[in-house]
């Protein structure tokens, strides 16, 4: 069996920037193990696959895996994704519906950019947590922690973001994934992403962390449309904007890699 291999940089402008993903097209589903397997061996922060969908309302069905196990929503491997379709694949559309683990996801092909439309998550301010959050990311000054499908930490200020170092073998022994987030100098807030249970440190650019983010800083700053940036090693630019109370949508740009072929 031979399946295609596209790596596409989501959320970049430039190669070798924002996240590689791992796209891989099919026309039905491999088993999970497989699939797992080949996530595995990828070794990037996401491997995305697709088949054809089975209900009307959907183009495709979609699902993420990282190097360690099967996640409920991502953002840079779906721009990746929807990029390989309408780029390469060369699908007439404007707009492909992905049905998902975490319901329908619609990307729209704005002249360069893609633009996609996810849930919101506003998180909850939370009072307890596990003691191993802070001390993980080096005991910072906090403004407060909330809770989503991660935990997010908001510290004082884009340079506070930008030097944490955190102690990921700590970290592991939280339940969750854990988000770092502050206003930012140039754009409206910048963030970081860990999730070294999911078999990934620091994750270079997180599309469905900001389904918790948008809600989260358009409530504090009262703006509805936001830019972001994710401020890892390797950088990412956000669109955002809270269209209502349950949609987001967040855009960016992808750059094409390579092409490859898998022999199994």
């Amino acid at each position: 069996m031979k399946l295609t291999l596209y790596q596409v940089d989501a959320f970049a402008n430039k190669l070798f920037g924002g996240n590689p993903a791992a796209v891989i097209p099919l026309k039905k589903w491999l088993s999970h193990e497989l699939m797992q397997n080949l996530a595995m061996e990828n070794n990037l922060s996401e491997t995305v696959y697709f088949v054809p969908a089975k209900e009307k309302a959907a183009d495709f069905d979609i699902r993420w895996f990282t190097p360690a196990l099967e996640i409920n929503l991502c953002g840079h491997a779906t721009l990746a994704s929807a990029y390989v379709i309408f780029e390469i694949l060369k699908l007439k559309k404007k707009k492909i519906v992905f049905s998902s683990k975490s319901g329908l996801l619609t990307v729209m092909k704005r002249k360069n950019m893609l633009e996609m439309d996810f849930p919101s998550w506003p998180p909850e301010r939370v009072t307890e947590y596990p003691e191993e959050l802070i001390a993980s990311l080096g005991n910072p000054e906090t403004a407060g922690v909330y809770k989503n499908r991660e935990y997010i930490v908001e510290l004082m200020n884009e340079e506070a973001v930008q030097k944490c170092k955190p102690d990921f073998s700590l970290m592991k022994k939280i339940d969750k994934m854990v988000i770092i987030t502050a206003p930012g100098k140039d754009v409206d807030f910048v963030s970081r992403f860990f999730a070294p249970n999911a078999g990934i440190d620091e994750d270079p650019v997180t599309g469905s962390a900001h389904s918790q983010l948008i809600p989260f800083w358009s409530e504090k700053l009262g703006k509805k449309k936001m830019q972001a940036k994710q401020l890892s090693q390797r950088g990412g630019d956000i669109y955002c904007e809270q269209v209502n109370e349950e949609r987001v949508i967040m855009g960016g740009l992808c750059v094409f890699y390579m092409k490859g072929e898998i022999d199994l």
